[in-house]
């Protein structure tokens, strides 16, 4: 039976982990070891910022609604609590959309939380 040698199998390894680290800033683009640590890294990182992204558009948001609401005349906590209690079921995301584009409408939002308060 022939020998079986990995020389294609590792160019291509090599080379992949090389097209990954393109753009890189000098050795880390051209040397396969650099190359090899700073593709591990910024995968990391990639991984690590897809979680971060979600929390900071939460706070975000939470920010939003906060600044809308002391305009109306309350702080958030208690506006969050009289949606609740009004039954009004909209996430963070549209409420802080409504807050921007639309005051009048976050506004008769902020009337209803207070009334069901």
């Amino acid at each position: 039976m022939a020998r079986v040698k990995g020389a294609m199998m590792t160019r291509k390894r090599r080379n992949k982990v090389l097209r990954l680290a393109k753009g890189y800033f000098g050795a880390k683009s051209k040397h396969f070891k650099m190359a090899k640590q700073a593709v591990m890294k910024s995968g990391q990182y990639a991984y690590i910022g897809r979680k971060q992204k979600k929390r900071d558009f939460r706070r975000l948001w939470i920010t939003r609604i906060s600044a809308a609401c002391k305009l109306n005349g309350m702080n958030y906590s208690t506006f969050m609590n009289g949606l609740n209690k009004a039954g009004i079921t909209l996430n963070r995301k549209m409420l802080s959309e409504i807050a921007i584009n639309d005051p009048a409408a976050f506004t008769a939002i902020a009337e209803k939380a207070k009334a069901a308060l």
